[in-house]
C-alpha cells in the first residue's frame, strides 16, 4: 500500500513527451567520454543524460543524426519516448508526481533529474510504459 501523500499539485506542472536514445556501452573508464566525443564531433547537443551500468540514456537536439553517428562507430542504440516533467524546486514537488502515478497503477521504471543552483524549477526525466496515460493522470492532479 502506498503511503498517504497529497498528490494534488499546488503549482503548475509542465510535462512533455520527448525522445531518449538508449546507447549500450561498456561499464569501464573512458567509454562514456568517447561516446560523448562522437556526439560533440557531430555537433549534437545533449539536453539530458543518465548513466545506468552499461546503458547511457540521452535526450539530444537531433536524435536521428546522433543515432546514425553512433551506429557508424559501432554502438547499439534504441529510441524510446519518455516524459520530461518540469517542477517547482520545493520539497514534495516530485513526491506529488510519483504518488499520483503510483495511485493510478503507473510504475516509474527509472527517472533522473536536476535543478540548477539558484533556479526555481527542476526537470525530471521519467520512463513509464504509457507516456500518454501518465500525462493524462498528471493533468488531473493539477489544480
Amino acid at each position: 500500500m502506498l503511503p498517504r501523500f497529497n498528490s494534488s499539485f499546488s503549482h503548475e506542472v509542465k510535462m512533455e513527451k520527448i525522445k531518449e536514445l538508449f546507447v549500450v556501452i561498456e561499464n569501464k573508464p573512458g567509454v562514456l567520454g568517447e561516446l560523448l566525443g562522437h556526439l560533440a564531433k557531430a555537433k549534437i547537443n545533449i539536453n539530458a543524460i543518465g548513466m545506468f551500468q552499461d546503458v547511457a540514456k540521452i535526450s539530444l537536439t537531433d536524435h536521428e543524426k546522433a543515432r546514425k553517428a553512433l551506429i557508424r562507430h559501432g554502438y547499439q542504440t534504441e529510441e524510446r519516448e519518455v516524459l520530461r516533467v518540469h517542477l517547482q524546486d520545493k520539497p514534495g514537488a516530485f513526491a506529488a508526481v510519483a504518488s499520483r502515478l503510483g495511485r493510478a497503477g503507473i510504475n516509474i521504471d527509472y527517472c533522473y533529474g536536476t535543478v540548477g543552483k539558484g533556479q526555481r524549477s527542476a526537470s525530471v526525466i521519467i520512463d513509464v510504459q504509457n507516456p500518454d496515460g501518465a500525462i493524462a493522470v498528471l493533468k488531473k492532479g493539477a489544480k
